[in-house]
């Protein structure tokens, strides 16, 4: 964030109806918070929300979890005060928890491809994750308030989960992904064989279960992508268009 584009920043800031702040943490806090806290605090929008990550909850040995359980016990410290300085920010706010992200371009189908993809020996490993575009259908969702018959105006303010409904290991989203590239799936390798990055390293220390019910119950949320299966169907299909498009272009 260019310390350069403070001034048009605030005046955005004192004239938006709807504010949204994806900008992850650094070794100092949230750099939003810290240099515009005051601003968001006297802004005039009617909605704030902050994109966070389930990260926060920690490792649950595969347990499921809602936004009622303890965080700040995991691998993202930055990211569990961050959080929590959204939630004390002193305006109603909507803090949505993310899991692992994916679709078009950035998905198993691309780390496949590339050879990047690995199976690792950790039975029991578990994850769940999220398909951009319902993301996106989940912060509207909270900037529209529940559909069908549900309360006019803005959903109610507070901490939800975003995540599909089928948390699965990563290892069976690459095994599905190989078989709809029709290659074949790399080898089951220790953790330590594996030569992953400190950070990939860190990922497979954690397992858990999210659970998205509360976005379900009072934001009137589902997901489009229901699981790893329709998610990575539907990054086939953007790249079977984007293709069509380059070769009509």
């Amino acid at each position: 964030m260019a310390f350069d584009d403070e001034p048009a920043v605030r005046r955005a800031i004192g004239r938006a109806t709807h504010i949204l702040s994806s900008v992850p943490p650094g070794e100092a806090g949230d750099p939003v918070l810290h240099r515009y806290g005051a601003d968001l605090r006297a802004a005039p929008a009617g909605w704030i929300g902050y994109l966070s990550a389930t990260g926060v909850y920690g490792d649950t040995r595969g347990a499921w979890v809602d936004e009622s359980a303890p965080v700040g016990h995991g691998r993202r410290g930055a990211r569990a005060q961050a959080d929590a300085a959204w939630q004390a920010l002193g305006r109603p706010t909507h803090i949505f928890r993310l899991p692992g992200i994916y679709g078009p371009g950035r998905s198993a189908l691309d780390r496949i491809r590339a050879g990047r993809a690995h199976r690792i020996d950790l039975p029991g490993q578990i994850f769940s994750r999220i398909h951009v575009d319902d993301i996106v259908s989940g912060v509207v969702a909270g900037m529209a308030g529940p559909v069908g018959g549900g309360p006019a105006g803005a959903g109610p303010a507070g901490v939800y989960n975003l995540a599909d409904d089928r948390p699965a290991s990563q290892n069976a989203v690459i095994e599905h992904g190989c078989a709809l590239l029709g290659l074949p799936v790399p080898p089951l390798l220790s953790l330590a064989d594996a030569g992953l990055s400190p950070a990939a390293r860190a990922f497979y220390t954690e397992s858990r279960r999210v659970s998205a019910n509360k976005a379900r119950r009072l934001l009137g949320w589902r997901p489009a992508h229901a699981d790893y299966r329709a998610g990575l169907a539907a990054c086939l299909a953007a790249e079977a268009r984007t293709h069509g498009d380059d070769h009509a272009a």
